[in-house]
């Protein structure tokens, strides 16, 4: 059953493991990797990753790339975005602290935002263009 835009944009926000993809480039399937991601309804969707990583390569080559979020239970649901790059920054403290506490317990953030290089990461944020989204229901 499909999502509407309150339910897509609300699942979206919940701090689900991404998969990122993005074209890898003639003769190649898209690279797909898991990922950490932030959305708030409305607003752009962003990730951090390393700046000399193939990843980031891709996307500043592609400028655009796709996020899936899923869940199994209690129903199989999904929701799909893919849409234009509109920032690629040097990530601040406050955005990997953000991140970091969006997927790990409490106290373990300030050890994990301290072992990071942060000069090292770099942030993309994404406007989600295209959507696609559905809970499958009790399968």
């Amino acid at each position: 059953m499909p999502l509407s835009r309150e339910e897509r944009e609300k699942f979206l926000a919940e701090p689900h493991i991404g998969a990122l993809a993005v074209d890898a480039g003639e003769g190649r399937g898209p690279l797909a990797v898991p990922i950490w991601y932030q959305y708030e309804p409305g607003d752009d969707l962003w990730v951090l990753t390393g700046r000399d990583s193939r990843k980031a390569t891709l996307i500043e080559r592609a400028d655009r790339f796709s996020l899936l979020a899923e869940r199994v239970d209690p129903t199989i649901r999904y929701v799909s975005v893919e849409g234009p790059v509109t920032a690629a920054t040097a990530t601040t403290e406050a955005e990997l602290r953000e991140m970091s506490a969006r997927y790990m317990p409490d106290d373990k953030v300030d050890a994990y935002v301290a072992a990071s290089e942060l000069e090292a990461l770099v942030t993309f944020r994404m406007r989600p263009e295209r959507w696609n989204a559905a809970d499958l229901g009790a399968l």
